[in-house]
């Protein structure tokens, strides 16, 4: 298996070094790199998944939907998130022109506040490092018995 993932990171990387072409300024020694116009290319339906205010402990689960709307399939070598808390998976096949796919990400609810954490791709895409978003509020599960019930007023006429 850890030849396979070898193999497939060598591929990648070889089809990145190969889609950026290195074009010489005219009138200096520097180099400019252009990226392929034939790249695919990420479209997500969202760059930020918004959790919302939601209970410690509750399924953390969210996807990000995306399609490729370039000319040439997009390879997704890996995806890391900023932190432990958050895991991504991505598909491991090529997402031809057209095709729509998800990165799904598990975050752990376990610690309380907010959530403001990244998930980085690294791919062949026009944008060879995506990033994208995961925000909202963790908080303590309420019991409604332990809520206090307001004390009503009386007037003392």
């Amino acid at each position: 298996m850890k030849k396979i993932s070898i193999l497939l990171f060598i591929g990648v990387l070889a089809i990145s070094v190969n889609a950026q072409k290195k074009i010489k300024n005219s009138n200096s020694d520097e180099f400019t790199i252009k990226a392929d116009p034939n790249a695919g290319i990420f479209e997500f339906e969202t760059e930020t998944v918004d959790y919302g205010t939601i209970v410690q402990n509750s399924d953390g689960a969210r996807a990000f939907k995306f399609t490729n709307v370039g000319k040439s399939p997009i390879i997704i070598a890996k995806a890391k998130g900023s932190c432990g808390c958050t895991v991504p998976s991505w598909p491991k096949k090529p997402i031809m022109p057209g095709e729509t796919a998800e990165i799904e990400v598990k975050y752990t609810t376990s610690k309380l506040g907010r959530i403001s954490k990244s998930i980085t791709l690294y791919s062949n895409a026009s944008e060879k490092t995506k990033i994208i978003r995961i925000i909202g509020n963790v908080i303590k599960d309420v019991d409604e018995k332990s809520l206090e019930k307001p004390k009503s007023i009386m007037s003392s006429n």
